[in-house]
Formats: C-alpha cells, structure tokens, sequence
C-alpha cells in the first residue's frame, strides 16, 4: 500500500478550536486504553468514512480502526494452550477516535450476544429475568431519553423566553418572569395588556418615563449591550468549554449516525454547554433558531444515558439506533411534532433505520413531547409558540401562489446554500477563522443594530412567525390587523375580507424590510462558533413572504372580486383569502429549499398548525421548493456542510453510474509499492512491530505467504500493538524474535525457540472480498448497504489489494469532478 492513512482527523471548520479540545482531553494517537469515561467512548460515533486521512491512500489505517473478528476466528476463536487471548483484551475489537466502525462486526456481535442470553434464559430463573431485562431496556433508554430531552428543552424554552425580554425590559414583581408573564395578574384591560404597571422598560427603570428620544436612545443602547453580552458569553463558552458545541450539530449527527466517531461530540461537557449556550445564543436576537440544535441536545442524552446499559454501552451499532431515536426526540420537542419527529429521523438523519428503531423512536418522541407537555413553558398548553389554527377553507385556484411560494423556497434555499457555504470555505481558509469571538461580536452588533428599529426585527423569531401566522380576530391589536372595518355583522370570529389602513400599509414595508435583513444576516450567522439551527430564520423568511403575498391576494380579492378568477368563489363580504395560511405555506417552502425535506416537512407543519386540510397546499410548496432547489444545486444545507467539513459520508440516496471496476479504485496502483501484508505463521514479533511503526494503516491482511499471497484474513493494527503489549508482559518467554502465528496449530520450530505467540483469536476469518473484475457500482453498493470499512480485492483466489471507503469517496469526488483530496478532513 502506498503511504498510509495519516494520523489524524484535523478536525473542521474549528481551526484549532477543535485541535485544542483534543489536547485538553489528551488524545493521542495511539492511546490503547479501552476507553470508558463519558468523553471518551461515550462519546460518538459516527459516520461513515474515515476520512481522517491526509493522503489519499488507503490503507485502512484508519478506516479501519479497531475491529476483531466476527467470525469462526473472531472474539471466540479456538484457543490453545499458548494463546493467551483466552479472554478478550481491554481495548482489543474498540475503536480509535475519528474511525469508522465495523457494522457487520457489531451486528455479528450483538446476535451472539443475543443469542447467549437466549440459551441460558432456559437453564434457571435468574437467566430468565436477566433476559426479560435485556429486552426491556431498550424501552426503558427511550422512556429517559424522552424524559430528560423534554425536561431540557422546557428549561431552554423558559429560559430563552425570559431572556429576550431581558433585553427590552424587567419585570418588578419579580425579575425572574417575563414579560407576558409578569402581566398575567394585572388589571389593564386587553388592548393594554403589554403595557402593564409591573413591567418596566429600562428607560422608564432608569430615566423614571419612556416617551421621548432620550428613553428610545436609552433602551436602544440596552438592546444592544445585552445583545452583546449574550452572544460573548456564549462564544467564550464554547471556545473555553466545548468546542464542539457550536453550529446545529445535524451534518455531525449524520456523519456519526452513518458510522464514524467523533469523540467527545455527544458528551457530557458539549450537552452541558450547548444547552447553557443555545439560550443565550437565542436571546442575544441572533438570526438562529434552537431547533437544529435541540436535536444535538437530544442525541448526547441518549449517548449518556446509553452508559447505564452494557448492550448500548459495548455496542456501537446498537447505540446508533438510539441515537435515531433520540433524534426523532429533539424534533418533536423542537416543533412538538413526534410524528414528523419520527419522520425526519428517518428521512433526514439516520443510516440504518430498521422497524424495531421506527417503533422506539416514536415511544421517546411520545414521551418528550408529553414531558414537555406537562412542563408547559408557554403557559399556553401548546409545544411551541406559535401554534395556530385555521378553519377557513382554501380554494383551488389558490394553488397558483402557493406554488410560487414554492418557486421563492426553492430559490432562496438554492441561495442561501450557496451563499453560506462561500462564507464557511472563506472562514475556513482565511484568517477569519482565527478569530471566532470577534467574527460573533461583529455580527450580534450588526444584528442588533439594524433590529431595534423595526419591532418585527426585535421581537423574538419565534414571536414573529407567531405574529405572521396569526389569523386576525376581532380582538387583535397588532398593525398587521389594522383593517378598515366597515361590516356591520360578522359570522362568529370569521371576518370577511376588509380594506387595509394604514396599519397593514405601515406593517407591509416594515416586513419588507426585515425580509431583506433576515435574508442577508442568516447567511453570516449560521455556521458560528455559537449553536445556531437554520428551522427558525428559514421559516422566519418564508413566513414573511408569504405574509406579504398573502395580504396582496386578500386586498386584490377585495377591491376586484368582481374579476373572473374570484367571482366564482370570493364574493363581497365573505372571507375569501387567509393571509396566515399564505406565511404557514411560505415558512413550509423556505424550510424546504433549505433542507429539501419533504415528507417530514408537510407533517411537522401540520401538527404545528393542527390544519389538516392544508396538506395539499403544504404538499405543493414542499415538493416545488424541493425541485427547484435541486435544478440548481442537489445537496441540503447538511450534505453541504457535510462535504464542506470533508467528513467521510457516503450518501445512500445517489446513483453510483459510472463503469468502473474494482481494479480502478484499489490500491496499491501500477507505481505505488506492494501491499503490506503479514504472513500467517512465518513473521516474528519484532517483524509484525517494525510493519506497525513505519506504515500508519488502520490493519494488514494475512496471507499464506509472500509467494502465494493467499488470503487468510484480516488483523487491525490497533488489536496488534495491544495483544503483542499484553503478551511481552504476561506471557512468559515471548521476545522480539518469538514467532507469531494466525494458525490453528503452531508451526514446526526447532527446539530451542523461543515461545511462539498465537494471535488467531484476533484474526478476522471471514473479510470482505471482491475479484478485481467486480463492476464499481456493485463495490459501491456493498460499502453502503453493509458499513463496510474496507473490502479485499482478489484474482484467481490472491489477494491484488485493498479498497476502503475513503477510497470510495474519493473515486466518487473525482469523477464527480472533484477535487478528491475534500474528501479527507481539513
């Protein structure tokens, strides 16, 4: 094999933000300790590919961090007197950081596993409850991922609201409520229910009265301080504590859910701080959201908590099905949606995603959504803050703005992906990078500058999807409701169709412009050192265009409803047209363009809304959104950003349809030195360690012999270095010149040898292999389907060489026309 996988993953976008945390926890490279402690191995896993090369060879060394045999010869293999690999070796079948896991090994392992306790369960009573107890605890890990992920959102959601007042104002019957509810108990009638004596402004706290240019000065000034004070001390946060803690945390969960390990990503230290810096990052008045990373919140609950059960806690594989299902929870607290939770774990995050996970995660989703339920951080015995209902029915040939509403999302996603992504490559490549604290401290100022003077910018995002959602009722004093009401009776709360005043006028431009501001400041924001979700400002934007479209339409409706295309439908007086429903349609396409979901898109929307029959609408807005993004660019935000960070993911929904074969993507290649291989009986301990020191493979295959090159399997580098650590210092007689042998019986020696060393027990028996003539397509396939980490290639029964799926990815890049070398992390 050429030159060897480099050590390792310099992780991404950080620029030393990440390399720091490492050498706070001490990662080395060839650290062997089994790792237990909650950063440790606790701490993710993830994705596919174990990019952590930097040369484009191959070798395994990494990819293939740490597996032992699953097979005839794996864990259990036979053992003689000599193999002191009785019991297997703390660390040996355990991955390194930044590796890619064996999924038919840990499946391998898990039905043996399964399969033992099964046996036994029929030998005594206590075997029988031990086994009851293994299959409960999978229900029982959803019960508390649910409980705890919806106990930490409600904390969020109180906090975050509380907050963002802060920064307008506080509340003297008690500091600690804010605004709407300090004035629950007051007497001001409902038109001056924001204006309640027990609420302060901090003009009117410190100048004693809030009119005049001096107040507005004063609570600008105020407005923006706190901004700022927010925002840095959530930088620091991060920056200090947890470095992985920034961003939405989605395209990470991908990559780990698809296999790979990231260390630390879903730990205690990254849970404690992402949720401390979520709520200042959201009241700071950011253009971020703290849905994205309520899902990131969610999965290191349930990477924690698979601790407390050794079937999780061993398992890599079975830890990523709970994974998907602590997803599912994240989004089903973020938007109390569980069903569209269930729906975007399977559609948008998760690898492998058989029935019995579909079944748990719609249990945690259940049980996080009523957690939160009972918490109720709104007051108003609702998920989410703005939830709205609509009764009135839509028309057909309202399906014509609602798909253009679908062609503006799909543009602006298509945009907006583009835009940010331009951004991050600059961040990345620059000196900007550097300097992560003053990059936030620019953009809060800039934020909060431009937003305190038009109150759809200061109020919370969440309050103005609210407000652009929001049905106008009799009752609504908001400026979007100015209308000109000339009726003299109205049919329940349903108004019909009136002309705007100049309320709606002033509310028009004031959203227009705040349109132009949140399109333009998510694109700097997103991708901070601070968690930052996109949900929220997408919705953000497309609620307020489609506000705007709708407000159009209504007023078009009302002064010409005598026109063809509304006289059959929309007569004078009657309420034609909802311009709430044209912001929920709006919001649903943006969201869409940007992360091109679909399905679990419309459901979320719907159980957002509890509108059942705005399903079409919604259909039609997603599915447009969708495909005129993809005519522009085909990756989501998270595939985007997932290729951006060159993390090793190989995506399951592309065709592979180029005509390659196996022999086209193996290494070694024409020119490239011949594989490095260990033979089965002839090698003595001190060859197998100078193979180790001067290549960095992740593992070696095993053959006969040099001459004949046949395949007896494969042994990984990281099982080596600890069984031959642990034989010089237990096993008496073993020395540099003892021979090692992968063999059921030791080979012939002269009497006065040394002790030989039998390794077969961690020899994997059964390896991948392909014949060097197999179609790229099928190799491709392989790779996706089973989470291979590397696959044999061999002619005529020898072994030619090695693909892994770093090698894999980087084929795919370059004949993608990329440059392969973004496949390995920055």
């Amino acid at each position: 094999m050429a030159s060897g996988s480099r050590e390792r993953w310099v992780p991404w976008e950080p620029q030393g933000l990440e390399a720091l945390a490492m050498d706070q926890k001490g990662y080395r490279r060839e650290s062997f300790q089994s790792s237990t402690s909650d950063e440790d191995m606790l701490e993710i896993a993830g994705a596919s590919l174990d990019f952590s090369m930097a040369e484009d060879d191959p070798p395994l060394d990494r990819e293939m961090g740490g597996f032992s045999s699953y097979n005839g010869g794996g864990m259990n293999g036979t053992s003689t007197v000599m193999d002191f690999l009785e019991e297997p070796l703390p660390g040996v079948g355990t991955y390194e950081d930044f590796n890619t896991i064996d999924w038919v090994r840990e499946k391998s392992r898990d039905r043996d596993r399964h399969r033992e306790i099964t046996s036994r369960s029929k030998e005594s009573t206590w075997a029988l409850i031990h086994s009851v107890s293994d299959a409960f605890s999978g229900w029982l890990l959803m019960l508390l991922i649910g409980l705890l992920a919806g106990s930490l959102a409600g904390l969020i959601d109180i906090s975050a609201h509380w907050m963002t007042d802060l920064k307008e104002g506080v509340c003297l019957a008690g500091f600690w409520f804010n605004h709407e509810h300090c004035c629950w108990k007051s007497n001001t009638t409902f038109t001056d229910r924001d204006k309640c004596p027990e609420w302060k402004s901090w003009s009117q706290l410190i100048l004693g009265h809030g009119e005049g240019a001096f107040a507005y000065i004063l609570n600008y000034f105020m407005y923006v301080v706190w901004a700022l004070l927010f925002s840095l001390l959530a930088v620091l946060l991060v920056k200090g504590f947890a470095p992985y803690a920034c961003g939405s945390g989605i395209p990470e969960i991908k990559t780990i859910l698809s296999g790979f390990i990231i260390r630390g990503y879903l730990g205690k230290w990254t849970l404690i701080i992402k949720t401390i810096t979520l709520v200042l990052a959201v009241s700071s008045g950011l253009s971020l959201g703290k849905e994205g990373p309520l899902v990131h919140v969610a999965c290191c609950c349930g990477n924690i908590l698979c601790h407390l059960f050794t079937k999780y806690r061993k398992n890599e594989a079975k830890r990523r099905e709970v994974l998907s299902a602590a997803a599912a929870a994240g989004v089903s607290v973020a938007f109390g949606a569980p069903i569209g939770g269930v729906l975007f774990s399977l559609e948008e995050v998760s690898y492998y995603f058989p029935l019995k996970t579909l079944w748990r995660s719609f249990f945690a989703a259940l049980v996080a959504a009523f957690t939160l339920r009972s918490i109720n951080p709104f007051g108003n015995s609702r998920l989410v803050l703005f939830y709205v209902e609509f009764h009135m029915p839509w028309h057909l040939l309202e399906l014509v703005p609602f798909i253009l509403l679908g062609i503006f999302g799909g543009l602006w996603g298509a945009f907006f992906i583009r835009s940010n992504i331009a951004w991050c490559r600059r961040r990345k490549t620059t000196k900007l990078g550097k300097y992560p604290v003053l990059e936030v401290f620019v953009v809060t100022a800039i934020t909060a500058v431009l937003a305190f003077p038009n109150e759809y910018t200061r109020m919370s995002t969440s309050e103005l999807i609210s407000e652009l959602f929001n049905d106008c009722g009799i009752l609504d004093s908001s400026k979007l409701c100015e209308y000109v009401n000339d009726f003299n009776s109205t049919k329940g709360d349903d108004l019909p169709d009136r002309a705007a005043g100049p309320g709606v006028y002033t509310a028009m431009w004031q959203l227009a412009l705040a349109l132009i501001m949140k399109v333009f400041i998510t694109i700097f924001t997103f991708g901070m050192k601070v968690p930052s979700g996109l949900f929220i400002p997408s919705m953000a934007v497309g609620a307020i265009a489609g506000r705007l479209l709708g407000v159009a339409m209504e007023q078009l409706a009302y002064y010409h409803h005598d026109w063809a295309i509304f006289s059959g439908w929309c007569s004078q007086g009657a309420d034609c047209i909802t311009p709430g429903l044209y912001a929920m349609v709006g919001a649903a396409a943006c969201l869409g363009g940007v992360t091109r979901m679909t399905v679990s898109l419309v459901v979320i929307m719907f159980e957002l809304t509890g509108g059942l029959e705005y399903i079409v609408p919604l259909m039609a807005a997603a599915m447009t959104s969708k495909w005129v993004a993809d005519a522009i660019g085909r990756e989501g935000i998270y595939d985007a950003h997932i290729r951006l960070n060159g993390y090793p993911f190989l995506e399951a929904k592309e065709e592979f349809s180029h005509k390659t074969l196996a022999m086209d993507v193996m290494r070694p290649r024409r020119n490239d030195p011949p594989l490095t291989v260990i033979t089965q009986d002839s090698m003595t301990v001190e060859d197998v360690e100078s193979i180790i020191n001067e290549t960095t493979y992740s593992g070696y295959p095993v053959v006969v012999s040099r001459e004949s090159q046949r395949l007896v399997g494969f042994v990984l580098r990281r099982d080596l270095i600890i069984s031959i650590e642990n034989a010089r210092k237990k096993q008496d007689g073993i020395v540099s010149t003892s021979v090692i042998y992968f063999t059921d019986h030791s080979p012939p020696l002269p009497p006065s040898s040394p002790s030989m060393l039998k390794l077969r027990s961690i020899l994997d028996l059964s390896p991948f292999t392909v014949t060097d003539q197999t179609p790229m397509e099928i190799v491709v396939d392989i790779f996706r389907k089973l989470g291979l980490r590397q696959c044999l290639v061999t002619h005529n029964g020898k072994l030619l060489g090695i693909i892994t799926k770093k090698d894999v990815l980087k084929h795919i890049a370059q004949l993608a026309n990329q440059d392969p070398d973004s496949i390995l992390f920055n």
